[in-house]
């Protein structure tokens, strides 16, 4: 079930709340007894990583999904060069037409 965060706009009291989805949101503050809780904006405290999800989460750069190599270490990610020390890259000439 998911905590909900609260605060009352009439005594400034935070206060968290595990309930279902389901449930009807809090309104009456249990420290003033004013009807003026509202929910908060929270972030998640979960990440959602394994097998299923894209491909694309929680990626820098140009990192594989190490999860699934069954290899449990880790690599150091690559270092980048700055712009001013990396060498300039030749472009790449288009391919002919077939």
């Amino acid at each position: 079930m998911p905590i909900y965060e609260y605060r009352c706009e009439n005594c400034g009291e935070a206060l968290e709340k595990i309930q279902k989805i389901s449930d009807p949101l809090l309104i009456d503050c249990p420290i003033c007894g004013q009807p003026t809780l509202k929910k908060q904006l929270s972030a998640a405290g979960f990440r959602l990583k394994g097998g299923g999800w894209y491909e694309t989460d929680f990626k820098k750069n140009n990192q594989k999904n190490l999860h699934d190599s069954g290899d449990k270490t880790a690599t150091a990610p690559a270092k980048t060069e700055s712009a001013s020390t990396a060498p300039a890259a030749a472009p790449t000439p288009p391919k002919p037409a077939a």
